[in-house]
């Protein structure tokens, strides 16, 4: 697939990966938009689904995924408040890459783990 860049107007970023890389990177974007490819999650939920994540980072990431209108908060204004995230349009315009990268995971992690392990005793 070719693309004119002499069209695409970089905004700041110097090619179009750059600027993929800058909405879906970080260590655990990625993981929250798999689950919210699924469906609406709450925070707690997120929580438990992602094992490692602190609820500070997991709170900077949703809201830097909210900023970049890739996901939507809702708030309910009820006792106890309840809040759901999940993708907008916009965000599920990523569901295929994330599908892609989580099927690239599954199927390379014995060969990723192999090479750290050959890579530490050179």
């Amino acid at each position: 697939m070719k693309y004119d860049l002499t069209k695409w107007e970089p905004h700041g970023y110097s090619c179009p990966v750059e600027a993929a890389v800058d909405v879906v990177g970080g260590k655990w974007k990625s993981v929250i938009l798999y689950q919210l490819s699924k469906e609406r999650r709450r925070f707690n939920e997120l929580r438990r689904l992602i094992p490692g994540v602190t609820q500070r980072m997991l709170t900077l990431q949703l809201r830097e995924l909210e900023r970049d209108g890739i996901i939507h908060r809702e708030v309910y204004k009820q006792v106890p408040p309840k809040v759901e995230y999940y993708l907008t349009p916009f965000g599920e315009t990523l569901i295929p890459i994330i599908e892609l990268m989580f099927q690239w995971g599954y199927n390379h992690t014995d060969k990723i783990a192999e090479a750290r392990i050959q890579a530490e005793k050179e």
